[in-house]
Formats: structure tokens, C-alpha cells, sequence
């Protein structure tokens, strides 16, 4: 632990070296004229499919500096459709439909997250890249909301929650010939509130001062006062949330795109 303190130390000691000695260029000083920036971004994660949700984050200049470099109040908005592992699409081939075997339940996260933002190196021109460093922090409102599957017998077709289907069929006989409307549900979903934190990384790639477009990079934890029942445990007379997560863990990508002022 020492020896960490110590190299921490002497991180923090050259940051500021770098920041009261670095004198800025004309293309930082007119960097330092924008002071907020907002955007609107896709995001994907570990725990997701290729597209995971969708994010907002605007950052407003904040008051003195943190070792010589510049600082943002940084508050973001992110809407994700957190998945369980062992999702799985299945097919029926005598009916080409596709559908997830075992689960029960969908699992939206709505985080709102305040924090910091650091600039940790400017442009030196229009063609250069800004990084930044983010540390976040906030609520996490979990949206569990019925999986529904569509089944059918003989000319009968209807939707049902996935809860009420065994295997491939529910108890009257009628068998699974796909997935139900993704809209289903909704009125009788439950909530749940945890907390999340992450750190991340904010790569700035535009060549347009009054505009951006980037990437960011980091880890979330997430943490929820019970498990998330996505994928129920099967085994009979077992508990239904073993195989399940209260705590989750995962990387992300973001790109977003928007305006400065």
C-alpha cells in the first residue's frame, strides 16, 4: 500500500508540474471560450447487445482548476437494456422465428450520474483530439418488465408472459412459435433502485470547434438491493434468482455527438 501512495504521489506532483509550466497554445485559449458542452450519444456494453442504449451528458466549465487543468460539472443521462449472460436466441424452424429460451424477464436501467470531468489534454489544433477524464456517480432505477412470447394452438395464436410458459409450451397445451411484441408488458413492470459509479475516459475527434463528436470509454459498477431475475434458475423447488446478479459489472463504449458554447 505504500509503495502505491508513493507512485500515487508522484502522478499528482508531475500533473502539476505539467499543468503551471505548459504555457497554452492560441488554439487552447480559444478552447477556454466554450464553456458548455452538450451532446447526445449510442452506446454499447458488456452487458448489452451491439446497441445498449442511448445517453445524453452535457459538461459546464467549473470554477478554478484541478492541478493546472480545466474542470466540468459533468451530469449525463443514460437509458440501457442491461442483458443476462446466458441469453440465447433460439430458432423454430418450422416457423423461422427466433425467440430467447428461459427468459422471463427485460432488465432498463435509467442513470442519471453527476461528476467531474478533467481536461486532461487540449487540441492543439483543429485536426488534434482532446481527452478528458470522467468520474460519475448516481441513482440507478431498474425497469423489470415481462418478457412475452407468442404462442399458439391449432389456428389460435395469442401473447403471454414468458413466466407462464414450461419449456415450450405453456400448461393448456399451446407451444411457443416465437417472440411477442417488444411493447408488451410495459403496464406491469416493477421498479428497483440501486446506485452506479463509473470512470471513464472522453476521446474529442471533430474538426468543427463549435460542434463535437468522440468516443467514451470506461467502467461501470452497478449495485441493486437484490437480484434482477432475467433468466430464472429451473431447477425444481430451487430459488428462482440463483444464476441472476444484484451487482453488475461492465465496459462501455459511447459515441456521441453534439454542440459547445
Amino acid at each position: 500500500m505504500r509503495t502505491i501512495y508513493v507512485l500515487f504521489s508522484l502522478v499528482l506532483s508531475s500533473l502539476s508540474v505539467l499543468g503551471q509550466n505548459v504555457r497554452p497554445s492560441a488554439a487552447e485559449t480559444e478552447e477556454e471560450n466554450y464553456n458548455t458542452i452538450t451532446t447526445f450519444g449510442i452506446t454499447t456494453n458488456t452487458n448489452s447487445g451491439i446497441v445498449g442504449g442511448f445517453s445524453f451528458r452535457q459538461s459546464r466549465l467549473a470554477s478554478g482548476e484541478l492541478l493546472g487543468m480545466r474542470q466540468y460539472h459533468y451530469i449525463s443521462l443514460e437509458v440501457v437494456n442491461v442483458k443476462h449472460p446466458k441469453e440465447i436466441q433460439s430458432s423454430i424452424n418450422s416457423v423461422g422465428s427466433r425467440y430467447i429460451s428461459g427468459k422471463e424477464n427485460y432488465l432498463f436501467v435509467v442513470r442519471p450520474q453527476y461528476g467531474r470531468e478533467v481536461k486532461l489534454f487540449q487540441r492543439d489544433d483543429d485536426e488534434g483530439i482532446a481527452v478528458s477524464g470522467i468520474l460519475a456517480a448516481g441513482p440507478s432505477l431498474g425497469i423489470i418488465k415481462p418478457y412475452y412470447l407468442e404462442v399458439s394452438f391449432g389456428n389460435t395464436t395469442r401473447s403471454v408472459p414468458a413466466s407462464e410458459v414450461n419449456g415450450f409450451a405453456t400448461a393448456t397445451g399451446e407451444t411457443v412459435t416465437g417472440a411477442g411484441s417488444f411493447f408488451q408488458g410495459f403496464g406491469q413492470s416493477k421498479l428497483t433502485v440501486g446506485v452506479n459509479v463509473k470512470a471513464a475516459l472522453s476521446f474529442e475527434l471533430s474538426a468543427f470547434r463549435s460542434n463535437t463528436t468522440g468516443v467514451e470509454i470506461g467502467f461501470l459498477a452497478e449495485a441493486f438491493p437484490q437480484r434482477i431475475v432475467i433468466i430464472p434458475n429451473q431447477t425444481q423447488g430451487g430459488d428462482r434468482s440463483i444464476g441472476n446478479r444484484s451487482f453488475f459489472t461492465s465496459g462501455y463504449l459511447t459515441l456521441f455527438f453534439g454542440s459547445k458554447k
